[in-house]
């Protein structure tokens, strides 16, 4: 069999192995959220579905697929069903650059643990990122209810505020490692280099415009069910409203891997090379700590919602400006006078 065609067959088992792992994650991370919530709050939660509660999220999906559609009748209705894919679409795309491993041997072909190694991965995350906006915007707009465009409104402003600190925050990460490729930047974080350490300011910015990025609490005024009932998607129903539960999950998946990649380390366990292991047994190490990383930082994102009150406009709107970006532009020149001074 030529090359080519092995090449295209690998890439596309990575793409429905990797996809079929996030799309389980984010139905698990929904149960998660629940368990969570209830633990912090003195509550049970869900326990009666399957063990412990184990098989609600599939009892979840077919509540909500045998939901009425409802569309408002002065709706765009194009718009109005093109939004809540727009929004998964970009959630699911994000995860084709991030490395889950180094690389693996398999019938003599060698493969890269990563579905997609281009040599600009931080720019193509940037950039679906900002599109995200699209998905939000257009279902507040198209629903033709005045809660729905406050928080498709608010979304956009609330993204592009906080854009600005991440895309700053990111180029710090760029001027330490000398690269865009995520894979390169793990490389570089072997044994306990981790870029956590090597900018810790630049680490919290990013944390908190993560936050913000994906509408999560304290930064969920989007959809603040106690002033827009339920904001961009109040006039959403059955799946496609289950389409922006889902992006939002697999946003928090996506933006806690991108966190494990850029700042702790990605799938590097300090000094596993040093063992004298098999190299399938450390290819499978190093799948396993990664995985373990991101659900760190997923409960860390449940954590924070159940647990800090939501801020108001103005206070999002001012740490977005007056505290964030400061912040973010004084950690992108520490970091360019630390590495001049090094090379010097």
């Amino acid at each position: 069999m030529q090359n080519w065609i092995i090449d295209i067959l690998i890439t596309l088992a990575k793409i429905i192995v990797v996809e079929s792992v996030l799309l389980t994650g984010v139905a698990y991370a929904v149960l998660a959220e629940r368990r969570v919530s209830a633990f912090i709050q003195n509550r049970i939660g869900p326990n009666r579905v399957g063990y412990k509660g184990l098989l609600q999220p599939f009892i979840d999906v077919i509540k909500l697929l045998m939901k009425e559609d409802i569309v408002p009748a002065n709706a765009n209705k194009f718009v109005h069903s093109l939004a809540p894919g727009i929004s998964i679409f970009v959630a699911l795309s994000t995860f084709a650059v991030i490395p889950f491993g180094d690389k693996i041997v398999i019938g003599g072909h060698e493969i890269k643990l990563q579905i997609a190694d281009v040599s600009i991965g931080i720019l193509y995350i940037l950039a679906l990122l900002s599109l995200g906006v699209y998905g939000i915007t257009l279902s507040g707009w198209s629903s033709n209810s005045k809660y729905s465009l406050l928080g498709g409104l608010r979304s956009s402003a609330q993204m592009l505020s906080y854009e600005l600190s991440m895309g700053l925050a990111v180029l710090g990460i760029v001027l330490i490692n000398g690269s865009f490729r995520l894979d390169t930047i793990v490389q570089h974080q072997y044994g306990w280099q981790w870029n956590i350490f090597l900018q810790p300011i630049g680490f919290l910015t990013f944390l908190v415009a993560s936050f913000a990025e994906t509408n999560r609490t304290p930064f969920d005024l989007p959809e603040a069910e106690q002033e827009l009932v339920g904001g961009y998607h109040t006039e959403y129903s059955s799946m496609k409203f289950a389409m922006f539960f889902m992006a939002e999950y697999a946003a928090v998946i996506v933006s806690s891997a991108v966190i494990t990649t850029l700042y702790l380390g990605g799938w590097q366990f300090p000094y596993l090379q040093t063992f004298g292991l098999p190299d399938m047994a450390v290819s499978i190490i190093q799948m396993l700590t990664f995985s373990l990383k991101v659900t760190f930082m997923v409960f860390f994102f449940i954590w924070v919602r159940w647990t800090i009150p939501r801020f108001r406009y103005d206070q999002l709107m001012n740490i977005g400006w007056k505290v964030m970006l400061p912040l973010a532009i004084a950690n992108l020149v520490i970091a360019a006078i630390y590495m001049a001074l090094l090379k010097n």
